[in-house]
């Protein structure tokens, strides 16, 4: 399960520099909650948290480009679950790994978005590099840049617990989904222990100095943005979607959603056909 989260600094840091970093990683995750539950974010953004642009989407694309086996995990269950020449769109793809995964598998026509113009130049390189056509574009999630129905499955991964508007995100995959498409949303379980995080981190690969930073990223920003499995049933709830199915897996879980036709939608909503 792959997560973004605010970087170290960087690697030249000494111990001090380490401590003064994690504190700071309290106080940014303590100060955007306050704000969140007090209503006093000014600005709408399409994520929460500190932008990944720049060196910070440079650092987090060397780390998670280390160990490619969860994405080429989650690559293989799309193309299972979608027939050839199926569309598929990747929301919020950062690097591209796993949009360049299934596109590696010939079968289908695939699409990303990310609201990161550091990411999307990122990935459209790494596509170039692996030989592969994405069409990876600047966009939000909750205002895809794509007609209605014009994909068979959106994926994304790890970044959900990120979006500012999570309802309004589902909508609009649900919008851009065809009858009958699906959509998979991987992302951090709520109530993932520390040892499961721990051992999550070990998995990862990464040097002694990147593992400490990021097990206090989890601890003290990803976790408090995650959500429990009642908050998400709720969001659907309240979304186009109207039901859900949830798997967890490790320290993640999978949303698995689909658009019904306009007959079953009706049932969930009520009687009342969503869009």
């Amino acid at each position: 399960m792959g997560f973004r989260a605010y970087p170290a600094g960087l690697l030249a840091m000494n111990n001090h520099d380490m401590s003064s970093h994690i504190m700071s990683i309290r106080r940014a995750a303590r100060d955007w909650t306050v704000r969140e539950e007090i209503g006093m974010t000014r600005i709408q953004k399409g994520y929460k948290g500190l932008a990944m642009e720049g060196v910070i989407a440079t650092w987090y694309t060397k780390n998670t480009g280390r160990d490619l086996r969860r994405f080429v995990k989650v690559a293989q269950a799309v193309t299972q679950r979608v027939a050839p020449g199926g569309r598929v769109l990747e929301v919020a793809p950062g690097p591209g790994y796993c949009a360049i995964e299934i596109a590696k598998s010939g079968r289908h026509g695939v699409a990303g978005v990310d609201i990161s113009a550091s990411f999307v130049r990122i990935a459209r390189e790494n596509a170039r590099t692996a030989g592969v056509t994405v069409d990876f574009r600047h966009g939000n999630a909750s205002q895809l840049p794509f007609p209605d129905a014009s994909f068979d499955f959106v994926v994304c991964t790890a970044a959900f617990k990120n979006f500012s508007d999570p309802i309004g995100a589902l909508n609009e995959i649900h919008r851009v989904l065809s009858p009958g498409g699906q959509a998979s949303i991987y992302d951090l379980r709520k109530d993932a222990s520390r040892d499961e995080i721990a051992t999550a981190v070990r998995e990862m690969q990464l040097s002694a100095i990147n593992a400490w930073l990021t097990r206090g990223a989890f601890r003290f920003m990803l976790l408090k943005r995650a959500y429990t499995r009642a908050a998400l049933e709720k969001m659907v709830a309240q979304s186009r979607f109207g039901n859900c199915e949830i798997r967890t897996d490790g320290i993640g879980f999978e949303l698995q959603l689909v658009r019904h036709d306009a007959q079953t939608q009706a049932k969930l909503h009520g009687g009342h056909t969503a869009a």
